[in-house]
């Protein structure tokens, strides 16, 4: 999906700008580049033709979620995609406000982009359900410039039914978070590598010393681990089960804190400065590491599956996570 990446890319880059991020974060409305990328028609690419969407699969747009974590974009963009897909499957007509998914009905979890979006689409286990922010009570955090909520409500959810995917929208949000990681580290290693190669100490590029190519090297390992992950992950589509969604998240979740980590080892001081940019990629890979799921939880997942198994390792991995 080369022909969709390119504009995709160019428009997120004109509006996600480190300055347009850092103003939704302080609390400027989001108003002005929502309009922008719902008009582009980009956030209707899951919905199929019948409703009036391009009926791309997971897998298609994969690129354009990255590209949105690559750009820290401070709005649900990839959720609005799966939301949309979703609602119009029901014959519903979608809002076109940004939406956020919530994995499970449980009140005070954290829902990613909670402060930002206009309806949560809830998942009660037995349907989804569509409810207003205004009828939910987002509270934040306490994370430093965080946009995620933790959503109560009074009763049940309340708003429009839709039907629920087999297994679930948690299987289906751990896998754009592992997207969105994989956008991100891909960003980090390309920024990192270049400041390595700028910043010159003793006469020389930092870069030139073994011991920073050496971790720039792992850094490169491992946003390459990331981005198959995810795209794993997403070559199932919205039907994704537990077990797929384990290995992509699983893997992305644990290789987060060491692509960061690795970006403000080379970056040195100034990376950890709130006016530098690197701050609101590794900010985000943290986040989206816990979020639907860390690697801790999916890694349980998948081993408890493992072990009530008794077929071979191999034969069971080509039968339940790779079939």
């Amino acid at each position: 999906m080369n022909e969709l990446l390119s504009p995709f890319d160019g428009l997120l880059e004109r509006l996600a700008t480190p300055e347009a991020i850092k103003a939704i974060e302080t609390g400027a409305s989001p108003a002005a580049m929502w309009r922008d990328l719902d008009e582009s028609g980009f956030l209707d690419a899951l919905v199929d033709e019948a409703h009036g969407g391009s009926g791309l699969a997971l897998a298609d747009v994969e690129p354009l979620i990255a590209a949105a974590g690559a750009r820290a974009v401070p709005l649900p963009i990839a959720e609005t995609m799966v939301a949309r897909a979703l609602i119009a499957a029901a014959g519903i007509a979608a809002p076109r406000g940004p939406i956020a998914i919530a994995g499970s009905a449980q009140a005070g979890q954290t829902v990613p982009l909670g402060l930002v979006a206009e309806h949560v689409l809830l998942d009660t286990g037995t349907t989804l359900v569509l409810a207003a922010r205004d009828d939910l009570t987002p509270a934040v955090t306490g994370v430093h410039r965080d946009l995620a909520a933790r959503i109560t409500w009074d009763g049940a959810p309340q708003g429009l039914s839709v039907a629920r995917p087999d297994h679930g929208l948690r299987p289906i949000a751990a896998v754009l978070r592992a997207t969105l990681i994989a956008g991100a580290a891909a960003r980090l290693t390309e920024q990192t590598t270049a400041y390595a190669n700028d910043r010159v100490q003793f006469g020389k590029p930092i870069g030139k010393q073994q011991a920073l190519q050496q971790q720039l090297a792992v850094m490169a390992e491992d946003m390459i681990a990331a981005r198959i992950a995810a795209q794993l992950g997403c070559a199932a589509g919205l039907t994704v089960s537990p077990l797929q969604a384990a290995v992509a998240k699983a893997t992305a979740s644990a290789l987060a804190p060491r692509i960061a980590n690795t970006a403000h080892a080379v970056h040195g001081a100034i990376g950890i400065s709130e006016e530098f940019a690197l701050q609101l990629l590794t900010r985000r890979l943290h986040e989206w590491r816990l979020a639907d799921g860390s690697e801790g939880y999916w890694t349980a997942v998948l081993g408890g599956a493992r072990l009530a198994d008794p077929a071979p390792s191999v034969d069971w991995v080509r039968a339940r996570v790779f079939a």
